[in-house]
């Protein structure tokens, strides 16, 4: 049995930050029913690159939903879905705060539907504060949060991470909040409203620049891809590539020492302690480019594995997602698509120890289900004719 069977959850978004929550939950035994506007559908379906007329955006994070074409400005529409959600235990939206409720929907609105229903609300900044209103897209969170400004190479701009990490992080702590909020219903019977912001999402993971911050009142610099509190911790050039080394502690330096071979970095005192390290970077990344210039990618990578010190090749995506590692974690999934064919997603990273992931099922056409699962309402107050014609 999975975790979450018997869970039904009213998928109301679109994009990514939600969709990708509820593709989460799905995986985990919760059946996800994906309301959509019946013309256009979730916006992503019409999103670059398509592979014979589906979107690779929307394939990605849609995997084992049930698509409902619904049109929530009729009355048809609207009571299609009241009666999803007097049958649901979980509604998430990423409307802008507050147009739910013009339509009848909102957090409020459907807690008198069903007072046990958890409403998760993600938005760009929350649903109270003054910028509330406000449109929010990863690309502008990363901005505004900071994030960009301590991100890139010294001498160049602030730079946006090359995913939409602001829409992943908001969809974890979504489904982080949904499970909270449906351990607290185990107990009190009643759901609650769980309001999920990308901008709140994004200074969560701010705390070492910030800390930086506070403690020195200076703001930490672009600093590519160096560590501004650990060295050596950082990119590396070898004589056919780069890699990373991550020596975080004075044993994994001593490690690390012993791996290069040359006594002479271990011994100078510009580089005993990491503070020293700190005062001397340049020097000391010069001095280990030196040794790793006559070394490959693979030669340093075996030195560095062999004294267990962090490291890693900078792959392209094409050697990333070759590792064999990724296939033995079920991390590469083969799908079906009713019309497509098999299409490749990435897994579901959560492992439990009785239970794994269930991702069987693609995902679904627009309004691939609309008449299937209206008819298991059995709603005295919807007509499906009315609704799918």
């Amino acid at each position: 049995m999975a975790p979450l069977d018997g869970i039904k959850v009213i998928d109301l978004t679109r994009v990514l930050a939600g969709p990708f929550c509820t593709m989460l939950l799905g995986d985990m035994g919760a059946e996800i029913v994906k309301i959509e506007e019946p013309a256009s559908g979730d916006e992503t379906r019409g999103w670059a690159p398509f592979v014979d007329g589906w979107s690779s955006y929307f394939l990605g994070v849609n995997r084992g939903k049930r698509s409902v074409a619904l049109d929530l400005k009729t009355v048809d529409g609207a009571a299609a879905l009241r009666a999803l959600i007097r049958k649901s235990d979980v509604l998430v939206e990423n409307f802008r705060p507050g147009s739910l409720s013009q339509l009848g929907f909102g957090p409020r609105e459907v807690e008198v539907m069903n007072p046990a229903l958890v409403y998760c609300s993600i938005s760009g900044y929350g649903q109270t504060g003054p910028r509330s209103q406000e449109p929010g897209y990863d690309a502008v969170i990363q901005a505004e949060a900071g994030f960009m400004d301590v991100t890139g190479s010294p001498d160049g701009p602030p730079t946006r991470a090359g995913v939409a990490v602001t829409d992943y992080l908001a969809g974890l702590y979504a489904m982080q909040g949904i499970l909270l909020a449906l351990l607290d219903r185990n107990r009190t019977g009643r759901g609650q409203h769980v309001d999920i912001a990308l901008l709140d999402s994004l200074m969560s993971v701010m705390t070492l620049p910030l800390g930086i911050l506070w403690a020195t009142g200076r703001a930490p610099q672009r600093m590519g891809n160096a560590h501004p509190s650990v060295v050596p911790y950082e990119t590396l050039q070898t004589a056919d590539g780069m890699v990373v080394v991550a020596v975080g502690n004075p044993r994994l330096w001593t490690q690390f020492c012993e791996a290069l071979g040359d006594a002479s970095i271990a011994t100078d005192p510009r580089f005993r302690t990491n503070t020293d390290r700190l005062a001397n970077r340049p020097a000391l990344k010069a001095a280990i480019e030196a040794v790793f210039a006559t070394l490959t990618v693979d030669e340093v990578l075996s030195r560095l594995r062999a004294r267990q010190v962090p490291c890693g090749k900078v792959r392209t995506i094409e050697e990333a997602i070759a590792d064999p590692q990724l296939r033995a974690r079920q991390m590469v999934l083969d799908l079906e698509v009713p019309g497509l064919g098999t299409v490749q997603n990435i897994g579901n990273p959560i492992k439990l120890s009785r239970f794994t992931a269930r991702a069987v099922k693609g995902a679904p056409s627009l309004g691939e289900h609309t008449t299937e699962v209206l008819n298991e309402l059995d709603s005295d107050d919807l007509s499906v004719e009315n609704v799918t014609r």
